[in-house]
């Protein structure tokens, strides 16, 4: 039997970055249970500066990736990595989604007047990642969908209070993939 130090670094070991989706819902209970992992990380002063929005209507995210795409294409003009101008070619095709048919996106919202607000809800994303895939719920972080803040119609629709930004959107699902272990470079560690 595993202990709880091997699942825990099992579990940071394993997760991924998942774009790719079953067409299965996410039922309310497995969503909450992963909101409320995310609670529990680190929060400086103890202050939870956090918020969360569930988004689970399909026409809502298409709005959002349609609005998304043309900004993060100019964006990437004039990119010469093979990665940028990959995901720029993507970004192209009309029948491209930013949220990869991801049932369900959860938007970390944080208290603009809270100067820890960016790390607590970094660490809480990143918290609720970890408890998804330990769930068997695949994730992945959509910085694409940052420029939605520009549009002041969608973040209505999105029901994003005042005094408050979002952080971290992030997706949940079923995965439809199993990625391999990327290859990881040697991290420079300096000793004192």
């Amino acid at each position: 039997m595993p202990t709880d130090v091997e699942m825990v670094l099992a579990a940071i070991r394993g997760r991924r970055s998942i774009r790719a989706y079953e067409e299965r819902p996410l039922d309310e209970e497995t969503v909450t249970a992963i909101i409320d992992a995310g609670v529990h990380a680190p929060t400086a002063l103890g202050l939870q500066p956090w918020r969360f929005i569930v988004v689970r209507k399909r026409g809502l995210m298409k709005q959002i990736s349609d609005y998304c795409k043309p900004i993060l294409c100019t964006m990437l003009e004039g990119a010469t990595d093979e990665t940028s101008a990959g995901f720029r070619d993507l970004l192209s095709r009309e029948d491209f989604e930013i949220f990869y048919g991801a049932p369900v996106l959860v938007l970390v919202l944080g208290d603009e007047k809270n100067p820890y607000s960016i790390y607590d809800c970094t660490l809480c994303a990143g918290t609720m990642m970890l408890a998804a895939h330990a769930m068997g719920i695949g994730s992945c972080w959509i910085g694409s969908a940052g420029p939605v803040a520009g549009n002041s119609e969608l973040m209505r629709a999105l029901e994003v209070p005042a005094g408050y930004e979002i952080i971290a959107p992030l997706i949940f699902g079923y995965p439809g993939e199993r990625p391999e272990m990327p290859v990881r470079s040697r991290p420079g560690i300096t000793w004192v």
